[in-house]
């Protein structure tokens, strides 16, 4: 966890604040006819049981509307260990919009592929509403556990690009469990080409197999850059 947290620390420490605190994701009134990032990105995000996790984009093609890119992800736990990694591709559009397909790979458990989608409903200066959905095909390596599916769907709020807040479930009918989510984010701050945000909130699960589930605390720390 320490070594998680000097890393945290040493992305912070290399943000330029000299500039003002805007970011064109969140500012899209600011940008000249487009709201998608054109440049590499990379982000770092630690929650609150520790786990850590890193992801990338980088533009492969664009056009006036459109911008195509590749992304790659990776998490860790607490104890440092890979927990999982993969790679994909992510359509974006100038109105907010997004499609993405991505696989990854989990050790001891197996593989994983994810469609998913983003739309985007409302934006103005003071209100962004997405709405989004997804399904992902579970492929286990465990010996007699059949592929499976999980999908779900939600919707992520921001007020003045400042603080927000998001909805989420998914289902995964083999295992008869439901999860939802329900989260609040505050931007702690942005700069043209950096963003930390801090978001908090809690998650339960429903299932016959834990019929004493109960919400569970859950916060994050999300840092984006861009170059």
């Amino acid at each position: 966890m320490f070594f998680k947290t000097l890393i945290f620390a040493v992305l912070l420490a290399g943000i330029n604040c000299r500039y003002i605190l805007i970011d064109e994701d969140y500012l899209p009134e600011l940008i000249e006819h487009s709201r998608v990032r054109r440049q590499v990105q990379v982000g770092a995000g630690l929650d609150n049981k520790g786990n850590w996790d890193l992801a990338g984009k980088v533009p492969l093609a664009k056009s006036d509307t459109n911008i195509l890119s590749a992304t790659g992800m990776a998490t860790m736990d607490p104890s440092n260990k890979l927990t999982s990694y993969g790679a994909g591709v992510a359509l974006d559009n100038i109105n907010g919009h997004g499609l993405s397909l991505s696989g990854r790979q989990i050790p001891d458990f197996g593989k994983q592929l994810t469609a998913a989608a983003k739309l985007n409903v409302l934006n103005t200066p003071n209100h962004n509403l997405d709405a989004n959905a997804f399904v992902t095909k579970n492929m286990p390596s465990i010996p007699n556990v059949p592929n499976f599916n999980t999908y779900g769907a939600g919707a992520d709020y921001m007020y003045k690009n400042t603080l927000g807040a998001s909805l989420g479930a998914a289902r995964t009918d083999f295992l008869q469990k439901t999860d939802v989510s329900a989260m609040g984010k505050l931007n702690l701050f942005k700069t043209p080409s950096s963003s930390l945000d801090f978001g908090a909130g809690a998650t339960r699960s429903f299932s016959p197999f834990i019929p004493k589930s109960s919400w569970e605390p859950a916060f994050k720390f999300n840092f984006m850059k861009s170059f």
